[in-house]
């Protein structure tokens, strides 16, 4: 076996967008999410992702906080759980 074998290309952060957990959910398309710069958001889902992608407590997620409210942001994509895993072990998350 090589050693990429198995491990695929994964979504990587643009500008302005972190890795972010799924703490809580909070109903009305929000979520409470921990990231990767220690702050606490709260995430919107936006309607694109509403009942497309399924978003539960401890997931790996994207968000973009907002511009002019920092304690808020717009989750961009969610990680399936061998995603989350593989970015664990590349280093890429704490």
């Amino acid at each position: 076996m090589t050693e990429n074998e198995g491990r695929r290309d994964l979504r990587m952060p643009d500008d302005g967008e972190l890795f972010a957990e799924v703490l809580d959910m909070l109903g009305a398309n929000r979520v409470k999410v921990r990231c990767a710069d220690g702050k606490e958001r709260t995430a919107r889902i936006p309607g694109r992702m509403q009942k497309r992608v399924w978003i539960r407590e401890g997931d790996l997620v994207l968000v973009e906080p907002w511009d002019w409210q920092d304690e808020k942001g717009d989750i961009a994509w969610r990680y399936e759980k061998s995603e989350a895993d593989q970015l664990r072990e590349e280093g890429h998350l704490r």
